[in-house]
């Protein structure tokens, strides 16, 4: 193994030319961690959002990528055997520690998940944090029960894809929503049971359907969407804020008593490695080489055209969102609010051959690219990702009571 790798580094918040490549120290591991030699990563949203200044927590320079497929190269701590076949994600990477864009890249033991798989690393690649997000949000999100239905929103997306499979595995009813009507071959052959056309209104489209509304939804797009998804909700259903497809993951004058219908509850969900079983990932991984499955691959790309990876993404171009359009957007598809606080959600019995999809028939939905010889490939799956839920109330407003009058204080019990 050498003393130096290649490693894609950001050194400020900006444009894709910002990343640059350079020759950096393959870092050495202390007990409990891994050194994984990268064969292939996947550019995510939540990258393209530290790139352009966007993320919390993040000191720079920073090598950039929240998850990494490849094989262990040292493993002090006896983990796991050398020349292993992992997968990593998330839990700090690219943000507090290095990342996976590079050659090398060493991280906890804990979230190094372990394969066996004859697949090529271009597909490999483009497989954990999309699974990982996926499940997660079905299990920890919305603890998906057997015979629910759920509406998933963004579901060409490829995350929306293989939360459709897994939905079907637990025998839910499926809606999936694509603004498009020639993407619905593509979510039947996944074996969706009902197609809806995003036209703004899938609430109505989906209370045609289920009157009562959806026991579950997966919101994928983002804030302009997620009033009409927790719509769509009957209550005491679950809705759970996984993307923003969108790039707009702010609502404006936040107030929950109006924002929410009544008894409809919101999660959200930012995933870590530990909430993807090995099983489930070899499992799908076995589907995949037995053509129950297909990852969904757009084009690859090499290790050298980082820039034009990141350039291929949606929303790339701007720094930042616009603000200005970002409030026309919301103004256009929420009510107004009387509560000024910001609120971010930011930071699938079938037959065999349907149970992981046969997403085949779907279209490209990323770009990637494989290991060439002793280059690292990149997998970019232009796709919503995740990160935290919270409530900021803004600090000059605090002094603004939502309740005024004693009347009201006294059915509160407050006087």
């Amino acid at each position: 193994m050498t003393e130096t790798m290649r490693a894609i580094v950001l050194d400020a918040p900006g444009a894709p030319d910002a990343l640059t490549i350079r020759e950096l120290p393959v870092p050495m591991p202390a007990a409990g961690w891994v050194l994984i030699e990268v064969k292939a990563f996947g550019l995510n949203r939540s990258e393209l959002h530290t790139r352009q200044g966007l993320a919390s927590g993040v000191t720079f320079p920073r090598v950039l990528g929240i998850e990494a497929a490849g094989v262990v190269a040292q493993c002090p701590g006896g983990e796991f055997p050398v020349g292993r076949q992992v997968v990593t994600m998330m839990g700090g990477m690219g943000r507090t520690f290095d990342g996976g864009y590079a050659e090398y890249t060493c991280v906890p033991a804990s979230q190094v998940i372990p394969f066996a798989s004859d697949l090529e690393w271009s597909i490999l690649g483009a497989v954990p944090e999309m699974l990982q997000t996926a499940y997660g949000s079905l299990t920890v999100g919305l603890d998906a029960q057997p015979g629910q239905s759920i509406l998933i929103r963004g579901g060409t997306s490829s995350v929306g894809m293989v939360a459709a499979v897994l939905a079907n595995q637990r025998n839910m009813t499926v809606l999936s929503t694509t603004r498009s009507a020639n993407k619905t071959a593509a979510l039947t052959d996944l074996g969706v049971d009902h197609v809806l056309v995003d036209d703004g209104d899938v609430a109505r489209q989906v209370r045609e359907i289920l009157p009562a509304g959806v026991d579950t939804a997966l919101e994928l797009v983002g804030t302009p969407t997620l009033p009409d998804t927790l719509h769509s909700t009957r209550q005491h259903g679950v809705v759970c804020f996984t993307g923003m497809l969108s790039n707009v993951w702010t609502v404006r004058d936040f107030y929950p008593i109006d924002y929410l219908p009544r008894g409809v509850r919101l999660t959200a969900y930012h995933g870590e490695a530990e909430d993807l079983p090995q099983p489930v990932l070899q499992e799908f991984l076995d589907a995949v080489a037995a053509g129950h499955s297909v990852v969904p691959i757009g084009r690859v790309y090499s290790f050298d055209q980082i820039v034009e990876a990141q350039e291929a993404q949606p929303g790339s171009s701007s720094s930042r969102p616009d603000a200005r359009s970002q409030s026309r957007q919301l103004r256009r598809l929420t009510l107004a609010r009387s509560q000024k606080a910001e609120f971010c959600p930011s930071r699938s019995s079938r037959s065999s051959d349907r149970r992981f999809g046969r997403v085949a028939h779907s279209r490209a939905l990323g770009v990637m690219c494989e290991q060439n010889r002793s280059r690292v490939g990149i997998v970019c799956l232009s796709q919503a990702r995740t990160s935290g839920l919270c409530l900021r109330l803004r600090e000059e407003r605090r002094c603004r009571s939502i309740y005024r009058g004693s009347a009201t204080r006294r059915r509160l019990g407050r006087g």
